[in-house]
């Protein structure tokens, strides 16, 4: 398989899946239970902010807090399981796989520097 250096720079997200169409978005880093669960503690914190200013700020940091934690656990288990997908592939007879997961990596860097 020769390599395609037009498909290689496309902006990750633009990779056309099957029969030309494009693939879904990516894949949310946190479920949505994980997501909701910051959020909620985020918006007890704003609510209860001109009651007890101080508790509230706590209550925003320990949401940062946590969210960060979540954040860094996902990218931990993704990157293990792109890992775990091409470190053991023989690169002459895989290049499709290791293609794939050069892009996914792409992806998720691209996703982090726009945070």
């Amino acid at each position: 398989m020769m390599y395609d250096q037009t498909r290689a720079q496309q902006p990750a997200g633009d990779t056309p899946g099957p029969a030309g169409r494009r693939s879904p978005g990516p894949e949310p880093l946190l479920s949505s239970i994980e997501r909701d669960k910051v959020v909620r503690r985020l918006r007890h914190a704003l609510n209860t902010f001109a009651d007890t200013p101080r508790e509230a700020l706590e209550e925003a940091e320990s949401a940062y807090d946590e969210a960060i934690a979540q954040l860094v656990n996902a990218l931990a288990e993704r990157r293990r399981l792109l890992r775990a997908g091409w470190q053991d592939q023989d690169p002459e007879t895989q290049s499709d796989e290791l293609r794939h997961a050069l892009r996914q990596y792409r992806e998720i860097t691209q996703r982090l520097l726009q945070l």
